[in-house]
């Protein structure tokens, strides 16, 4: 986990490829966000960032519980944690039921940086 997540976590990040989770890191982090990274959704679901983070971006595809899990177990918990999913998969299926559980968005890889900011500065401003 980020040494940043010490503090007040604005944006979560969890991701089994290390790449994604770096570039995500270094734009949000560029943006002002202070963020914490995980490799995978049990690592999140264990740390105290979980708790103190205010929005979740997430893979749909990963090994052992993917994002859609994660945001069940998350709703379960009664954790009202927004999550912005990003997938390189054309999966209409995943984002209908991610959209339905309560996603704020459903991001496309490649997508833009401004994309990816805009999802995130709606759900940091309520």
């Amino acid at each position: 986990m980020n040494v940043r997540a010490q503090r007040e976590v604005q944006v979560a990040i969890v991701d089994d490829d290390s790449r994604i989770r770096e570039s995500l890191s270094n734009l949000v982090e560029a943006a002002g966000y202070i963020c914490a990274v995980f490799q995978s959704a049990e690592a999140f679901l264990l740390s105290p960032a979980l708790v103190r983070a205010r929005c979740l971006i997430t893979d749909v595809r990963m090994p052992n519980m993917d994002g859609i899990e994660l945001q069940r177990r998350l709703k379960k918990q009664r954790l009202d944690l927004p999550v912005i999913f990003i997938t390189a998969h054309e999966d209409d299926i995943a984002e209908k039921r991610a959209l339905a559980e309560g996603a704020v968005c459903f991001l496309h890889k490649p997508f833009s940086s401004s994309e990816l900011l805009k999802c995130i500065g709606r759900v940091l401003v309520n």
